[in-house]
Protein backbone atom coordinates (compact mmCIF):
# COMPACT_ATOMS: atom_id res chain seq x y z
CA UNK A 1 0.00 0.00 0.00
CA UNK A 2 2.86 2.33 0.95
CA UNK A 3 4.71 1.45 -2.25
CA UNK A 4 1.63 2.29 -4.33
CA UNK A 5 1.21 5.63 -2.53
CA UNK A 6 4.90 6.45 -2.93
CA UNK A 7 4.75 5.60 -6.65
CA UNK A 8 1.70 7.84 -7.06
CA UNK A 9 3.49 10.76 -5.36
CA UNK A 10 6.57 10.31 -7.55
CA UNK A 11 4.43 10.20 -10.70
CA UNK A 12 2.57 13.34 -9.66
CA UNK A 13 5.85 15.11 -8.88
CA UNK A 14 7.26 14.05 -12.24
CA UNK A 15 4.21 15.30 -14.13
CA UNK A 16 4.22 18.59 -12.21
CA UNK A 17 7.91 19.11 -12.94
CA UNK A 18 7.33 18.32 -16.62
CA UNK A 19 4.43 20.78 -16.76
CA UNK A 20 6.57 23.52 -15.18
CA UNK A 21 9.40 22.88 -17.63
CA UNK A 22 7.04 23.00 -20.61
CA UNK A 23 5.50 26.24 -19.34
CA UNK A 24 8.88 27.91 -18.78
CA UNK A 25 10.34 26.78 -22.11
CA UNK A 26 7.30 27.25 -24.36
CA UNK A 27 4.74 29.58 -22.79
CA UNK A 28 6.49 31.94 -20.38
CA UNK A 29 6.79 35.46 -21.75
CA UNK A 30 10.17 37.07 -22.26
CA UNK A 31 10.94 40.73 -23.07
CA UNK A 32 12.31 39.77 -26.49
CA UNK A 33 11.16 39.30 -30.06
CA UNK A 34 12.80 37.52 -32.98
CA UNK A 35 12.80 38.95 -36.48
CA UNK A 36 13.55 36.68 -39.41
CA UNK A 37 12.71 36.27 -43.11
CA UNK A 38 8.98 36.09 -43.76
CA UNK A 39 7.42 35.42 -47.13
CA UNK A 40 7.58 36.60 -50.73
CA UNK A 41 3.98 36.33 -51.91
CA UNK A 42 2.42 36.76 -55.34
CA UNK A 43 0.22 39.85 -55.40
CA UNK A 44 -2.05 38.97 -58.32
CA UNK A 45 -4.39 36.78 -56.19
CA UNK A 46 -4.75 39.69 -53.78
CA UNK A 47 -5.81 42.31 -56.34
CA UNK A 48 -8.77 42.29 -58.71
CA UNK A 49 -10.06 44.85 -61.21
CA UNK A 50 -13.24 44.02 -63.15
CA UNK A 51 -12.05 45.63 -66.38
CA UNK A 52 -8.40 44.83 -65.78
CA UNK A 53 -5.98 43.08 -68.11
CA UNK A 54 -4.96 39.96 -66.19
CA UNK A 55 -2.21 38.78 -68.54
CA UNK A 56 0.84 38.02 -66.41
CA UNK A 57 3.35 35.31 -67.30
CA UNK A 58 5.71 36.39 -64.55
CA UNK A 59 4.73 37.68 -61.12
CA UNK A 60 5.02 40.64 -58.80
CA UNK A 61 5.70 39.71 -55.18
CA UNK A 62 5.43 41.62 -51.91
CA UNK A 63 7.83 40.68 -49.12
CA UNK A 64 7.37 40.37 -45.37
CA UNK A 65 9.32 40.07 -42.13
CA UNK A 66 8.36 37.36 -39.62
CA UNK A 67 8.09 38.78 -36.09
CA UNK A 68 7.71 36.31 -33.23
CA UNK A 69 7.47 36.75 -29.47
CA UNK A 70 10.43 34.82 -28.13
CA UNK A 71 9.93 32.03 -25.61
CA UNK A 72 12.85 30.48 -23.70
CA UNK A 73 13.33 27.78 -26.32
CA UNK A 74 13.56 30.34 -29.11
CA UNK A 75 16.04 32.40 -27.11
CA UNK A 76 18.22 29.34 -26.69
CA UNK A 77 18.14 28.34 -30.36
CA UNK A 78 17.88 31.56 -32.42
CA UNK A 79 21.69 31.82 -32.62
CA UNK A 80 21.69 28.76 -34.86
CA UNK A 81 19.60 30.66 -37.41
CA UNK A 82 22.00 32.95 -39.27
CA UNK A 83 19.10 35.01 -40.61
CA UNK A 84 17.41 35.68 -37.25
CA UNK A 85 17.72 38.84 -35.17
CA UNK A 86 16.89 39.23 -31.48
CA UNK A 87 15.34 42.55 -30.43
CA UNK A 88 13.97 43.77 -27.13
CA UNK A 89 10.22 44.24 -26.98
CA UNK A 90 9.07 47.80 -26.35
CA UNK A 91 8.28 47.95 -22.60
CA UNK A 92 4.91 49.68 -22.98
CA UNK A 93 3.85 48.05 -26.24
CA UNK A 94 0.20 47.10 -26.39
CA UNK A 95 -0.27 44.12 -28.72
CA UNK A 96 -3.85 45.09 -29.66
CA UNK A 97 -2.69 48.58 -30.61
CA UNK A 98 0.23 47.17 -32.59
CA UNK A 99 -2.04 44.91 -34.64
CA UNK A 100 -4.45 47.79 -35.28
CA UNK A 101 -1.56 50.02 -36.39
CA UNK A 102 -0.22 47.39 -38.78
CA UNK A 103 -3.62 46.89 -40.42
CA UNK A 104 -4.09 50.66 -40.65
CA UNK A 105 -0.68 51.04 -42.31
CA UNK A 106 -1.59 48.31 -44.79
CA UNK A 107 -4.95 49.94 -45.58
CA UNK A 108 -3.28 53.32 -46.09
CA UNK A 109 -0.61 51.69 -48.23
CA UNK A 110 -3.23 50.10 -50.46
CA UNK A 111 -5.06 53.40 -50.88
CA UNK A 112 -1.81 55.18 -51.79
CA UNK A 113 -0.93 52.39 -54.23
CA UNK A 114 -4.29 52.74 -55.96
CA UNK A 115 -3.90 56.50 -56.27
CA UNK A 116 -0.32 56.21 -57.58
CA UNK A 117 -1.39 53.61 -60.17
CA UNK A 118 -4.47 55.61 -61.20
CA UNK A 119 -2.37 58.74 -61.54
CA UNK A 120 0.16 56.96 -63.75
CA UNK A 121 -2.51 55.20 -65.84
CA UNK A 122 -4.58 58.37 -66.27
CA UNK A 123 -7.61 57.04 -64.40
CA UNK A 124 -9.75 59.76 -62.81
CA UNK A 125 -10.76 59.15 -59.21
CA UNK A 126 -12.15 60.64 -56.01
CA UNK A 127 -11.13 59.94 -52.42
CA UNK A 128 -14.04 59.35 -50.03
CA UNK A 129 -13.61 59.28 -46.25
CA UNK A 130 -15.44 56.28 -44.77
CA UNK A 131 -14.83 56.42 -41.02
CA UNK A 132 -12.50 57.43 -38.21
CA UNK A 133 -11.29 54.79 -35.77
CA UNK A 134 -9.16 54.55 -32.65
CA UNK A 135 -5.59 53.45 -33.29
CA UNK A 136 -4.03 53.90 -29.86
CA UNK A 137 -4.71 55.02 -26.31
CA UNK A 138 -2.70 57.97 -24.99
CA UNK A 139 -0.22 57.12 -22.24
CA UNK A 140 0.29 60.76 -21.23
CA UNK A 141 -3.35 61.89 -21.27
CA UNK A 142 -5.19 58.74 -20.30
CA UNK A 143 -8.78 58.84 -21.60
CA UNK A 144 -11.77 58.71 -19.27
CA UNK A 145 -13.86 56.60 -21.68
CA UNK A 146 -13.85 52.84 -22.21
CA UNK A 147 -11.99 52.89 -25.52
CA UNK A 148 -10.38 50.00 -27.36
CA UNK A 149 -7.93 50.04 -30.24
CA UNK A 150 -9.96 49.40 -33.40
CA UNK A 151 -13.18 51.06 -32.17
CA UNK A 152 -14.89 53.07 -34.91
CA UNK A 153 -16.03 56.53 -33.79
CA UNK A 154 -19.49 56.95 -35.30
CA UNK A 155 -20.81 60.03 -33.47
CA UNK A 156 -19.62 62.72 -31.05
CA UNK A 157 -22.08 65.13 -29.46
CA UNK A 158 -24.78 63.48 -31.56
CA UNK A 159 -23.08 64.39 -34.83
CA UNK A 160 -21.67 61.85 -37.31
CA UNK A 161 -17.88 61.58 -37.72
CA UNK A 162 -16.21 60.39 -40.93
CA UNK A 163 -13.10 62.60 -41.10
CA UNK A 164 -10.33 63.87 -38.83
CA UNK A 165 -11.44 67.45 -39.27
CA UNK A 166 -15.00 66.68 -38.15
CA UNK A 167 -13.84 65.14 -34.87
CA UNK A 168 -11.70 68.16 -34.04
CA UNK A 169 -14.46 70.62 -35.02
CA UNK A 170 -17.06 68.87 -32.84
CA UNK A 171 -14.90 69.33 -29.73
CA UNK A 172 -13.49 72.82 -30.37
CA UNK A 173 -15.97 74.54 -28.03
CA UNK A 174 -15.50 72.07 -25.19
CA UNK A 175 -13.08 72.20 -22.26
CA UNK A 176 -11.25 69.45 -20.37
CA UNK A 177 -13.67 68.00 -17.81
CA UNK A 178 -16.74 68.41 -20.02
CA UNK A 179 -18.77 65.26 -20.65
CA UNK A 180 -19.91 64.46 -24.18
CA UNK A 181 -21.87 61.55 -25.68
CA UNK A 182 -19.75 59.30 -27.91
CA UNK A 183 -21.12 56.51 -30.08
CA UNK A 184 -18.67 53.76 -31.02
CA UNK A 185 -18.85 50.65 -33.14
CA UNK A 186 -16.99 47.71 -31.63
CA UNK A 187 -16.92 44.32 -33.35
CA UNK A 188 -20.07 45.25 -35.28
CA UNK A 189 -22.01 46.37 -32.20
CA UNK A 190 -22.99 49.90 -31.18
CA UNK A 191 -21.54 51.18 -27.89
CA UNK A 192 -22.85 54.45 -26.39
CA UNK A 193 -20.81 56.23 -23.73
CA UNK A 194 -20.73 59.48 -21.79
CA UNK A 195 -17.08 60.48 -21.93
CA UNK A 196 -15.26 63.07 -19.81
CA UNK A 197 -12.82 64.98 -21.99
CA UNK A 198 -9.15 65.26 -21.03
CA UNK A 199 -6.55 67.90 -21.83
CA UNK A 200 -4.39 67.07 -24.83
CA UNK A 201 -1.49 68.93 -26.40
CA UNK A 202 -1.25 69.32 -30.17
CA UNK A 203 1.97 69.04 -32.17
CA UNK A 204 2.32 72.84 -32.14
CA UNK A 205 1.98 73.02 -28.35
CA UNK A 206 -1.68 74.09 -28.11
CA UNK A 207 -3.70 72.72 -25.17
CA UNK A 208 -7.29 71.70 -25.84
CA UNK A 209 -9.98 69.17 -24.91
CA UNK A 210 -9.91 65.74 -26.47
CA UNK A 211 -10.75 62.08 -26.06
CA UNK A 212 -7.19 61.02 -25.23
CA UNK A 213 -6.80 58.67 -28.19
CA UNK A 214 -4.91 58.64 -31.48
CA UNK A 215 -7.11 58.09 -34.50
CA UNK A 216 -6.85 56.95 -38.09
CA UNK A 217 -9.05 57.72 -41.07
CA UNK A 218 -10.07 55.02 -43.53
CA UNK A 219 -10.49 56.36 -47.04
CA UNK A 220 -11.83 54.71 -50.17
CA UNK A 221 -10.43 55.53 -53.60
CA UNK A 222 -13.28 55.55 -56.11
CA UNK A 223 -12.56 55.74 -59.86
CA UNK A 224 -14.96 57.61 -62.09
CA UNK A 225 -15.13 54.44 -64.20
CA UNK A 226 -16.47 51.85 -61.73
CA UNK A 227 -15.17 48.98 -63.85
CA UNK A 228 -11.66 50.05 -62.87
CA UNK A 229 -12.29 49.87 -59.14
CA UNK A 230 -9.55 48.00 -57.27
CA UNK A 231 -10.52 45.35 -54.75
CA UNK A 232 -8.14 43.69 -52.30
CA UNK A 233 -8.53 40.23 -50.83
CA UNK A 234 -8.30 39.99 -47.05
CA UNK A 235 -4.83 39.01 -45.83
CA UNK A 236 -3.07 38.75 -42.49
CA UNK A 237 -0.26 40.97 -43.75
CA UNK A 238 0.27 44.35 -42.07
CA UNK A 239 2.47 47.38 -42.48
CA UNK A 240 3.05 49.96 -45.23
CA UNK A 241 6.02 48.45 -47.08
CA UNK A 242 4.13 46.69 -49.89
CA UNK A 243 3.06 50.00 -51.46
CA UNK A 244 5.41 49.95 -54.44
CA UNK A 245 4.68 46.34 -55.36
CA UNK A 246 0.91 46.82 -55.02
CA UNK A 247 1.22 49.79 -57.37
CA UNK A 248 3.06 47.75 -59.99
CA UNK A 249 0.43 45.00 -59.92
CA UNK A 250 -2.46 47.48 -60.10
CA UNK A 251 -0.80 49.40 -62.94
CA UNK A 252 -0.20 46.11 -64.76
CA UNK A 253 -3.92 45.27 -64.63
CA UNK A 254 -4.96 48.79 -65.64
CA UNK A 255 -2.77 48.80 -68.75
CA UNK A 256 -2.66 46.39 -71.73
CA UNK A 257 0.03 43.74 -71.94
CA UNK A 258 2.16 41.91 -69.40
CA UNK A 259 4.21 44.38 -67.37
CA UNK A 260 6.11 41.54 -65.69
CA UNK A 261 7.44 40.33 -69.07
CA UNK A 262 7.66 36.84 -67.60
CA UNK A 263 10.03 37.70 -64.75
CA UNK A 264 9.68 36.95 -61.04
CA UNK A 265 9.85 40.44 -59.60
CA UNK A 266 9.92 41.05 -55.84
CA UNK A 267 10.47 44.25 -53.94
CA UNK A 268 9.58 46.56 -51.10
CA UNK A 269 9.03 50.24 -50.34
CA UNK A 270 6.27 52.57 -49.28
CA UNK A 271 4.46 54.57 -51.96
CA UNK A 272 3.00 58.06 -52.04
CA UNK A 273 0.21 59.30 -54.31
CA UNK A 274 2.79 61.05 -56.51
CA UNK A 275 4.80 57.82 -56.90
CA UNK A 276 7.57 58.61 -54.42
CA UNK A 277 9.07 55.44 -52.93
CA UNK A 278 10.03 55.52 -49.24
CA UNK A 279 12.41 53.40 -47.13
CA UNK A 280 11.34 50.47 -44.98
CA UNK A 281 12.68 48.31 -42.16
CA UNK A 282 13.98 44.75 -42.24
CA UNK A 283 15.17 44.77 -45.86
CA UNK A 284 17.79 42.10 -45.08
CA UNK A 285 15.04 39.63 -44.17
CA UNK A 286 13.08 40.44 -47.32
CA UNK A 287 16.13 39.75 -49.46
CA UNK A 288 16.36 36.24 -48.00
CA UNK A 289 12.62 35.60 -48.44
CA UNK A 290 12.73 36.74 -52.09
CA UNK A 291 15.81 34.67 -52.86
CA UNK A 292 14.07 31.58 -51.44
CA UNK A 293 11.17 32.18 -53.83
CA UNK A 294 13.58 32.46 -56.78
CA UNK A 295 12.93 36.14 -57.48
CA UNK A 296 15.04 37.40 -60.38
CA UNK A 297 14.64 41.13 -59.74
CA UNK A 298 14.27 43.01 -56.46
CA UNK A 299 13.18 46.65 -56.35
CA UNK A 300 14.57 48.31 -53.23
CA UNK A 301 14.22 51.91 -51.95
CA UNK A 302 17.49 53.72 -52.59
CA UNK A 303 17.97 54.37 -48.85
CA UNK A 304 17.85 50.62 -48.19
CA UNK A 305 20.07 49.60 -51.10
CA UNK A 306 23.35 49.35 -49.17
CA UNK A 307 21.91 46.95 -46.57
CA UNK A 308 20.07 44.96 -49.25
CA UNK A 309 23.22 44.59 -51.36
CA UNK A 310 25.28 43.46 -48.35
CA UNK A 311 22.75 40.76 -47.46
CA UNK A 312 22.35 39.59 -51.06
CA UNK A 313 26.12 39.20 -51.38
CA UNK A 314 26.34 37.41 -48.04
CA UNK A 315 23.84 34.73 -49.07
CA UNK A 316 25.17 34.51 -52.62
CA UNK A 317 21.93 35.64 -54.24
CA UNK A 318 21.80 36.08 -58.00
CA UNK A 319 18.86 38.52 -57.85
CA UNK A 320 19.31 41.80 -59.65
CA UNK A 321 18.88 44.57 -57.06
CA UNK A 322 17.41 47.74 -58.53
CA UNK A 323 17.43 50.88 -56.33
CA UNK A 324 14.44 53.17 -56.87
CA UNK A 325 13.31 56.56 -55.62
CA UNK A 326 10.02 56.73 -57.47
CA UNK A 327 7.58 54.53 -59.35
CA UNK A 328 8.95 55.69 -62.71
CA UNK A 329 12.37 54.25 -61.82
CA UNK A 330 10.85 50.77 -61.56
CA UNK A 331 8.72 51.21 -64.69
CA UNK A 332 11.68 52.52 -66.71
CA UNK A 333 13.78 49.53 -65.68
CA UNK A 334 11.04 47.07 -66.65
CA UNK A 335 10.55 48.88 -69.96
CA UNK A 336 14.13 48.11 -70.94
CA UNK A 337 13.85 44.42 -70.07
CA UNK A 338 13.60 42.00 -72.98
CA UNK A 339 10.54 39.74 -72.71
CA UNK A 340 11.53 36.47 -71.10
CA UNK A 341 11.22 33.48 -73.41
Amino acid sequence: MRQTKSKTIKTAAYLLTLAVIIYVVVYMNTPYMINQPGTAEEIKPMVSIKAGDHEEKGTFMLTTVSVSYANVWMLATYRFNKNAELVRKEPDRDDEEYETQQHYYMSSSQSSAIMAAYHKAGVKYNVVSEYVFIVGISKENKPKGDFHSGDIIRKVNGQPVTRFEELSALLKDNKPGDTVPVQLERNGKTVDEQVELVQITTADGVHKAGLGVSVGEVRKVEPTDKSKEVNFANTQIGGPSAGLMFTLEIYNQLTPGDLSKGYRIAGTGTIAEDGTVGPIGGVQFKIVASDREKAEIFFVPEENYKDAKAKAEKIGSKMKLVPVQKLDDALDYIKELPPKA
